[in-house]
């Protein structure tokens, strides 16, 4: 088995343009349109405690079950953003549902709710893909 360690990839023809080789062999994929450019996991069931992130800048707290979540790095366009949520044991039925709008190109908006639609606060995450500027 060869091993490569780098710091750096560059595409050889144009920088950001790595081209990648499916499992079976068949098919071709740029290596950043795979990857995640935004996610996080968050507790807001007591203080909006950030338990992990990438390329988050901040959490606001809109209101029971709202948060806006601002990336640091703007997006160029954003293809999806998906979320899923856990209930605390002070309302464990919130759980399953976390819809997502993005504002703009650096913040999108999620409300939390069970499954009958009331909102309530819960442990979240969320993966956004698409360009960085």
């Amino acid at each position: 088995m060869s091993e490569i360690k780098v710091d750096t990839l560059t595409g050889k023809t144009t920088a950001g343009d790595i081209t990648v080789t499916s499992e079976g062999g068949a098919a071709t994929m740029q290596l950043q349109q795979g990857l995640a450019k935004h996610w996080g996991w968050f507790d807001t069931n007591t203080s909006n405690t950030v338990r992990n992130s990438f390329n988050n800048a901040s959490i606001t707290d809109n209101a029971t079950g709202n948060y806006t979540v601002a990336a640091t790095n703007a997006f160029a366009n954003i293809y999806s953003c998906v979320g899923c949520c856990t209930g605390s044991a002070s309302d464990p039925n919130v759980s399953g549902q976390s819809g997502a709008i993005y504002s703009s190109t650096t913040a999108a908006t999620f409300a939390t709710q069970d499954y009958n639609g009331s909102t309530g606060d819960a442990d979240f995450s969320f993966l956004s893909t698409g360009d960085l500027a």
